[in-house]
């Protein structure tokens, strides 16, 4: 199949349902780590606040490391059944037993229990990082289509938020069904089985998105052997586009994670409502539902960088209100969440259709295509932001006394409401401030893909410098 094919291939509605089938898995059980593990670990296992926070910095450390060898060995290496497509028929079963004992309460020691906490919460993010990074790749491997790509994360973005529509709402209540709370020590076995149920089905669906999708941007053999670890350097020089969304990344999903972590302990102390934490939860996803279809059309209308900034803004609006209404205004409270969660929810699910563009203009500057590497930087800074739910809200809640499962006190109870409101504020604007130096266009990008296209009609691939240039 031509390159100029690929460029043109219009993906079926079969297809790009199979393939978001993988972000719902991985939903499913890596966002349940990221919203109730640090709510686990203190108010279930019993580890303080601060031991948790600081393991979470700690296995983030380590992915600085790992993410990169990952890409690159993606990027070197093509199989049989595809060069992304087989992480995910391996890694699913490793990835749903690693979710079920990351829940799991040995009865250790102190000690023990702390190092069983390290040990498998390091396994998970290891597998997960050898799913996420073959399975973002995927996308630019699938088409080079923009608009189907666009299209293609939309859907993709829709039932992620399924995913975290179901772990929000449905992990509270599916723990408090079968242990009678989510909290305390009574809890520990309606947590596990919760998990249980909700990794099983992911590894299901992972198998299910490897067997729906395919690999249509081929590349020459050549490509894997001329690629080198040093190469993620050099794209952190040459690739604006990238270095503009990795921080973004990072500065979102850091945002995202610790409101949602944190929403556990805002709701049952500074609101007194613990039943209302599955409520909490759905606003936060619900949204999606009607806005993400929308985001196609969203995207045309004002354009990458205008959409991301209105969507950031009503973020910031919302937890605004959060910050300004007495806690004991439940109504407002909620409507406060789903106002600022709108707006966070379009932000998060259209930044991931930019990430193909940073893989074609890497490409196009280098000659060389770096699926796995690029999408390896990108995982990182997004597992680092996700990390962030728990290390900024473990240290607030540290400094700020809290203690678990007792009536708080009033240094408690503003700690919690400034990781709820103020703290997000702060990245929300971070944020807008950075994507503001996005510049690549649907129409720099489309003379990018020209190019490109140009090159492998002439069988001229590797080239180092671009014959053709396009002003960034």
């Amino acid at each position: 199949m031509e390159l100029k094919a690929q460029s043109e291939y219009k993906l079926t509605m079969q297809e790009k349902v199979g393939y978001s089938m993988g972000d719902l898995a991985c939903n499913l059980i890596y966002t349940t780590v990221c919203t109730y593990l640090l709510f686990f670990y203190t108010n279930v296992y019993g580890l303080g606040a601060e031991v948790v926070a600081t393991m979470f910095l700690v296995v983030r450390v380590m992915d600085a490391i790992v993410d990169p060898i990952v890409g690159t060995f993606v990027d070197k290496h093509t199989y049989k059944k595809g060069k992304f497509r087989p992480y995910l028929l391996y890694g699913a079963i490793p990835f749903a037993i690693l979710g079920i004992l990351c829940f799991s309460t040995p009865l250790f020691d102190d000690s023990l229990k702390i190092i069983y906490a390290y040990a498998t919460y390091i396994g998970l993010s290891l597998v997960y990082t050898t799913i996420n990074i073959p399975y973002g790749a995927l996308t630019a491997a699938m088409t080079r289509n923009n608009k189907e790509i666009v299209s293609l994360t939309s859907i993709r973005m829709l039932c992620a938020n399924f995913g975290g529509l179901l772990v929000a709402f449905g992990v509270p209540v599916f723990v408090t069904m079968i242990s009678g709370s989510y909290t305390g020590e009574s809890s520990r076995f309606g947590w596990q089985v919760t998990m249980g149920v909700f990794s099983v089905v992911g590894a299901l669906l992972l198998l299910y998105c490897f067997s729906k999708t395919n690999e249509r941007v081929k590349l020459d053999p050549q490509n894997d052997e001329n690629i080198k670890f040093v190469d993620v350097l050099h794209q952190f020089q040459i690739n604006r586009p990238l270095v503009i969304l990795s921080l973004f990344f990072i500065i979102l999903f850091g945002m995202m994670a610790v409101m949602n972590s944190i929403g556990a302990y805002f709701i049952t102390y500074n609101c007194a409502r613990p039943d209302l934490v599955q409520w909490y939860g759905l606003l936060g996803s619900i949204p999606a539902f009607f806005l993400l279809p929308l985001v196609p059309f969203l995207n045309k209308l004002m354009g990458k960088v205008r959409l991301l900034i209105v969507s950031l803004c009503l973020g910031i609006f919302g937890a605004l209100l959060t910050y300004i209404i007495p806690s004991d205004n439940i109504t407002a409270i909620l409507i406060a969440r789903f106002i600022s969660s709108c707006g966070i929810i379009v932000a998060g699910g259209f930044m991931w259709a930019l990430i193909p563009e940073t893989i074609e203009y890497g490409e196009y500057k280098t000659g060389k295509r770096l699926s796995g590497m690029i999408y390896a930087i990108i995982g990182f800074f997004f597992k680092f932001g996700l990390a962030l739910g728990g290390i900024i809200p473990g240290f607030m809640l540290a400094s700020f006394g809290y203690v678990a499962n007792q009536t708080q006190t009033p240094e408690a109870l503003e700690g919690i409401l400034l990781t709820t409101t103020i703290i997000p504020i702060v990245f929300l604007i971070i944020a807008i401030i950075d994507i503001s130096f996005y510049n690549l266009d649907d129409k720099k990008y489309k003379e990018i893909i020209d190019v490109l296209e140009s090159r492998k009609l002439n069988e001229d691939v590797h080239i180092t410098e671009p014959q053709n240039s396009v002003t960034l």
